[in-house]
């Protein structure tokens, strides 16, 4: 270990815990001082605190007032566009796998004799830990350094950056529980809305029934298979492709829609559905692996976004089976007696979800 560099980042980071934690207003000349403080929504906030001559010095701006030693707050406000720019195309956060975050806007503010900037990275859709990289006067000076405080408050740790090390990893706090769950119950409800084939089976399997306990069954046995699926595939138990399993899906929609020209016989439908049902899983695996999953929060996730979906079907067969009501009411011949679902209606929808279906199949196999 080289002795040196360990004695000049103890001296930098008592130095920058002086400055930055307790309020001082010294910088040093070609020290940078940061804060970098990650989230649990995955934003990253940075403060990065330099001299005023070292910022004029990088920027090729004139800010800093040598006889005062002060930067000038005027002259900072006509020169914060330079300063901004170099510090974004100098410092950055990535993912692991070298996607770069989202940057926001820099904010320059005058601190003394020195110049303060912040900024915040949007890193929502990079997944795992993140990286902090730094050349902010390094790029000039090869014996440039900045100390950095990893985290908010007095008892953030410190590292060390300088032209042999410019990256820092983070690692994101775990999100809370109830966090973890509320985003995955959401997800599921917006899978199954914006799933249209999905709805599209829910629609013809539903199509005959006019009484409640039939749509339970039909329901119940839809969620547990497609629960025990989609379980095996996020857990990696089973594998299957989605070449397989989309064209699979898209099958399973013809299946129960030409079904309503052969059978009325909605309490049965459950067995179907259950079998059916196994194949959606896998579908509903593929998107909630586009998604992810928590580490060490697998298991809430995967029971949330199950439940977003049961919730999301729920409030699809209580809009379907009402307007199907409704539809009976309008369509009745004699008012006086009570509607029966008209075959017409059943045809007519059925051979629409059919006709959709095959297309899918067609889409999913042919043309993909």
């Amino acid at each position: 270990m080289n002795v040196r560099r360990v004695v000049a980042g103890y001296a930098a980071a008592t130095l920058v815990a002086l400055t930055v934690a307790g309020g001082a207003t010294a910088h040093q000349i070609n020290l940078s001082n940061a804060r970098v403080e990650l989230g649990s929504d995955r934003i990253v906030k940075l403060e990065v605190a330099l001299k005023g001559s070292d910022v004029d010095r990088v920027a090729r701006t004139k800010v800093f007032d040598e006889q005062k030693d002060l930067v000038d707050a005027a002259r900072l406000t006509t020169s914060s566009g330079p300063i901004a720019a170099y510090i974004t195309s100098h410092t950055l956060v990535l993912g692991a796998d070298g996607t770069p975050c989202q940057a926001g806007p820099v904010k320059v503010d005058p601190d003394q004799d020195g110049v303060i900037a912040r900024l915040a990275w949007s890193c929502q859709q990079v997944t795992g830990d993140l990286i902090y990289r730094s050349t902010v006067l390094i790029d000039i000076d090869s014996s440039a350094k900045q100390v950095v405080l990893i985290g908010a408050g007095p008892n953030a740790s410190q590292a060390l950056l300088d032209a042999s090390q410019t990256d820092l990893r983070l690692t994101a706090p775990p999100p809370a529980l109830f966090d973890v769950v509320w985003s995955y119950l959401k997800a599921g409800i917006e899978h199954i809305f914006l799933g249209y084939d999905h709805i599209a089976f829910l629609i013809a399997i539903v199509l005959w029934a006019r009484t409640l306990w039939p749509v339970i069954k039909i329901v119940t046995a839809f969620t547990l298979a497609h629960s025990i699926t989609l379980s095996l595939a996020t857990l990696q138990i089973v594998v299957i492709p989605s070449a397989i399993v989309e064209p699979a899906i898209a099958a399973s929609i013809v299946y129960v829609a030409v079904e309503n020209f052969f059978s009325r016989n909605v309490d049965g439908r459950w067995r179907d559905t259950f079998v059916f049902g196994l194949i959606h899983g896998f579908g509903f695996a593929s998107a909630l692996q586009e998604f992810g999953l928590p580490r060490g929060a697998v298991v809430p996730a995967l029971g949330a976004f199950n439940l977003g979906v049961e919730l999301g079907q729920v409030a699809i067969v209580s809009i379907v089976i009402p307007v199907l009501a409704g539809l009976d009411r309008l369509l009745a011949a004699d008012r006086g007696v009570a509607p029966v679902r008209t075959a017409a209606l059943v045809y007519a929808l059925s051979g629409i979800i059919a006709v959709l279906g095959f297309y899918w199949i067609i889409d999913r196999t042919v043309l993909a």
